[in-house]
């Protein structure tokens, strides 16, 4: 049997790439043979994913936790299943299509794909993003789960009682690799 590999969940925009924070941190978590796990969709996600596959004989793999286009409450409607447009994105190994349809603003409702990624991580690492990252962020710290905010330009120093605050990626790799000692 093969040992438990720790899964990363990354978290952030939707929409914005953020390239220089989201492909650096995916080579490394991939280079240290982490499991990656994200939303599946554009911008972070996607970026972060990227980054994560160029790396030749990886162990781990990028998981994409996908939401749903709408409410699908019966049979008929969950004959027409569909993600949203964008999911999953094309650099996702394990895909795992979800009845849960909220995002955004919503992201803390109990139909919304973000609850399964959170509990699924064993730390989160969370980039810029807006409503739905804040939600992610939040049920993290609600969950108790180990979480470090990279909070770039002062974005989420909000959470620095609740979160490990770092302003770049060298910094949030460092304080994984502090809280893998202590694990």
């Amino acid at each position: 049997m093969e040992d438990h590999r720790t899964i990363i969940g990354v978290i952030g925009s939707g929409s914005l790439p953020f390239t220089e924070l989201s492909v650096p941190l995916g080579i490394w978590l991939a280079e240290k043979g982490f499991d990656l796990i994200n939303g599946g969709g554009q911008g972070v996600m996607a970026e972060v994913a990227k980054g994560f596959v160029q790396v030749e004989n990886r162990k781990g793999r990028v998981i994409g936790i996908i939401p749903s286009l709408e409410h699908y409450t019966t049979s008929d409607q969950r004959a027409g299943y569909q993600p949203p447009p964008g999911y999953p994105n094309a650099f996702s190994d394990i895909v795992i299509r979800t009845h849960l349809p909220f995002v955004g603003p919503e992201g803390k409702e109990t139909a919304s794909r973000n609850h399964i990624i959170i509990l699924s991580s064993d730390l989160i690492i969370a980039l810029p993003g807006s409503a739905g990252t804040r939600t992610e962020i939040e049920l993290a710290i609600e969950y108790g789960k180990p979480l470090i905010v990279i909070s770039q330009d002062g974005e989420w120093d909000e959470f620095a009682q609740d979160a490990i605050l770092v302003h770049n990626v060298q910094a949030a790799v460092e304080q994984l690799m502090e809280w893998m000692r202590e694990e």
